[in-house]
């Protein structure tokens, strides 16, 4: 990846945080008894990082996988059993990351 590619991603993962977070700074103001509430941007935010990295992880996930089989493909198997597992591992996190962000705004 390039310079140039780099920029033009974070610029798009900017506005796609920037569309994500918008509910939640719309949200009405909530009062003294509601205090932790107020941290909903930041869930907003933790949540739409979560799903990113999520995505990011399992795609460079498959990327390498590809190129594995694509090296040796006569070890296309056990690579395939991995990465299942892997990818597994990474949707596991996601979700737990996003429970406790559903749970953070309770």
């Amino acid at each position: 990846m390039n310079f140039k590619n780099i920029v033009r991603f974070a610029l798009v993962a900017v506005v796609a945080f920037g569309f994500c977070a918008m509910p939640a700074f719309a949200a009405e103001p909530m009062g003294a008894q509601d205090a932790p509430s107020n941290l909903l941007p930041l869930v907003a935010l933790g949540a739409g990082l979560v799903t990113v990295g999520g995505g990011l992880g399992i795609g460079l996930l498959a990327k390498a996988a590809m190129e594995g089989i694509a090296r040796q493909p006569e070890a296309a198997g056990s690579i395939r059993g991995a990465m299942i597992v892997a990818a597994a591992l990474i949707e596991g996190f996601t979700f737990f990351a996003l429970i406790v962000c559903i749970i953070a705004t309770k």
